[in-house]
């Protein structure tokens, strides 16, 4: 097996952009942090690549959207109450119901009289109307309305109890194993669980799965049945956020799951388990700035770069061209890089024949506040193998030169 080691300071396909002074500034504030009211709470920080950061949150989870790293972690699959963020997976379906024709944005859904009376926060439908479902969209996003969630979920499952099951299902497609849902809107009930990591893989889902709907959970207001409300969001209200949730029972204390997009990158962040509205604003802005100072996007090799010729034994060439296959970015904290690297690793030579996209080696990156990543590489070329005269002449090349 032959490895060769990349530094990452001496590979072109890196670059490079500058300290400053404020990203410093926020390093030093975050790491600091602030004392919570629960002592329990300040004993215990969040877990980040370059070491612990307090946070007020009792959950707390971070990712970076395009690689899929961890950047932030505080009891992130323990299961906790997800409040109104339940209705991220209630969206979810209703989108997949649009996406695949079975649901149309002006199709007209019946108000219940149960759904009517549902208590907590209201997009306030009326008792036998008929309602838009792009409006009870708004109605669950904008006003995290529990009216509307229960109005879209009894026409989808037929009722509340049977789209439940449909939640369920869906949840364990998504690879949610920490989730568990008994109604569509997060009213309280202890049966109803989620985990900070659950509900930012839901989030990622949402935003890579249905673009042509998330445009929604931008939006400030929304008016209906004369009522003007705000999205209970605060960093959607501040601008610094485009979706995607807030919640809140005495159970869970205050919650939000948020994804914002700076210079082509985004991350999204879960907290939960705050004391106030006012904190949960603070915390959530106070946090996702240090995750965007802190960390970047590094592209290591590009989908058709070849990062190496290997040899090939008793094939129709002499070499295969070895590829990542797609474009290989990795996040990584800014003032940490140089301590990264790249290995590469792959059988030499390798055997005829091989097709196009087999898995001929592997690519690891590593390094002291990186966050460990593993990549297949690729052969880029379908290469057959020698006739029996050819391997015979190859067998006895090899024999003779060593070569």
């Amino acid at each position: 097996m032959l490895t060769r080691r990349l530094g990452l300071l001496a590979s072109a396909a890196i670059a490079f952009g500058p300290w400053s002074a404020l990203a410093e500034q926020r390093k030093v504030s975050a790491a600091r942090g602030r004392k919570a009211k629960d002592p329990a709470v300040t004993g215990s920080p969040a877990d980040t690549p370059l070491g612990p950061v307090d946070t007020t949150a009792r959950w707390a989870y971070g990712i970076d959207f395009d690689t899929g790293a961890v950047l932030l972690n505080k009891q992130g699959d323990d299961e906790m109450p997800p409040s109104s963020m339940t209705k991220l997976i209630t969206i979810y379906i209703v989108y997949d119901r649009l996406k695949q024709g079975r649901l149309k944005l002006d199709d007209e859904l019946p108000v219940s009289e149960k759904a009517w009376r549902m208590q907590g926060s209201k997009m306030f439908v009326q008792i036998g109307t008929q309602v838009k479902v792009e409006d009870l969209i708004r109605g669950v996003i904008v006003q995290s309305g529990n009216d509307a969630a229960l109005v879209l979920a009894e026409a989808i499952g037929g009722s509340e109890e049977g789209f439940v099951e449909l939640m369920n299902k869906k949840a364990q497609e998504l690879g949610l194993t920490h989730s568990h849902f008994v109604n569509c809107t997060g009213w309280p009930d202890a049966n109803q669980t989620m985990s900070a990591r659950d509900i930012c893989v839901l989030a990622s889902r949402i935003i890579r799965d249905f673009p042509e709907y998330y445009h929604y959970d931008s939006e400030k207001t929304f008016k209906y049945n004369g009522i003007e409300q705000g999205n209970r969001n605060p960093m959607v209200q501040k601008g610094t956020a485009d979706g995607l949730k807030t919640g809140h029972t005495e159970a869970g204390g205050y919650g939000v799951v948020v994804s914002s997009k700076r210079n082509g990158r985004r991350v999204i962040l879960c907290l939960n388990g705050m004391s106030t509205m006012h904190e949960r604003a603070e915390e959530s802005e106070r946090l996702m700035d240090w995750l965007f100072f802190n960390f970047e996007d590094v592209t290591l090799y590009s989908a058709g770069d070849v990062i190496e010729r290997v040899p090939v034994w008793l094939g129709s060439e002499r070499t295969v061209p070895m590829v990542a296959g797609k474009d290989l970015i990795v996040t990584m904290p800014r003032n940490w890089r140089q301590k990264a690297a790249v290995k590469i690793a792959y059988a030499s030579p390798v055997k005829a024949p091989i097709a196009k996209g087999d898995q001929i080696g592997t690519l690891t990156v590593t390094g002291e506040g990186v966050p460990n990543m593993e990549v297949p590489l690729l052969a880029a070329e379908d290469i057959t193998r020698l006739g029996l005269p050819g391997r015979a002449m190859a067998v006895i090349q090899r024999y003779v030169t060593g070569t």
